[in-house]
């Protein structure tokens, strides 16, 4: 059996599958191939893939859908492929658990740099350090989050996300920053990625009453985490 992390890769063009099938043995990845929504959620239940690389656009489910439903139970990272234009698209694959996109048509090396990015993020950190604020508890080294001692599920980038603006607590964390600390140098321009996973992040912590209590918004500047 081979050791290589396993990618589920989700794409009803032959043609898409077979060069993805072919950029991922390059560097080092093992490919499960899937030509529907459905098909893909099957094969991710039964073989636990290390990561997902899922296109929008599918004959039966989108893959919002299946962000959607794969984000139910597992928190693999998800990358998802679309075509140019779909902003709207991408915000709601975002929305509903997607970890990164690319867009169509893609550099292979811009996708595996991007892939190997959110498998980094998935990874446990060598650090120890609990932080607590105001009814919210990080642990860091097990990268789990509790709300007034109940446990809240994050994405992986989700995570990274609250954690860099957590061990800066109190001071401005520029877009730019977050972006390079979470995501790396290729990707500090992508701030409309970052207010996804914000948005998403702010759901999931934060009172459903009221202001925020723990991610405050320096409007076109950044972040702060304020508790």
């Amino acid at each position: 059996m081979s050791d290589r992390p396993v990618v589920l890769v989700c794409d009803d063009e032959s043609q898409i599958l077979r060069a993805l099938r072919v950029i991922l043995r390059d560097a080092g990845f093992e490919s499960l191939p899937a030509g529907s929504g459905e098909q893909a959620l099957d094969l991710a239940a039964v073989n636990a893939p290390d990561a997902a690389i899922i296109d929008l656009v599918l004959p039966d489910l989108d893959g919002v859908e299946v962000c959607r439903r794969l984000r139910e139970w597992s928190s693999l990272p998800i990358i998802v492929l679309s075509a140019v234009g779909e902003e709207d698209a991408k915000v709601s694959a975002l929305a509903a658990g997607a970890d990164d996109y690319v867009t169509k048509p893609f550099s292979p090396r811009e996708l595996i740099a991007r892939l190997q990015a959110v498998l980094r993020r998935a990874s446990p950190e060598p650090e120890g350090a609990v932080i607590r604020a105001d009814g919210l508890e990080l642990d860091l080294a097990a990268r789990v989050v509790r709300r007034d001692g109940e446990e809240v599920h994050l994405t992986p980038t989700e995570f990274d996300v609250l954690r860099v603006l957590a061990t800066n607590r109190g001071r401005l964390v520029t877009y730019r920053e977050l972006l390079v600390s979470v995501w790396g140098p290729g990707y500090s321009d992508d701030v409309q990625v970052l207010r996804g996973h914000v948005a998403n992040l702010r759901r999931k912590i934060e009172p459903p009453q009221g202001p925020p209590r723990y991610v405050k918004t320096d409007p076109r500047v950044g972040y702060r985490f304020a508790a």
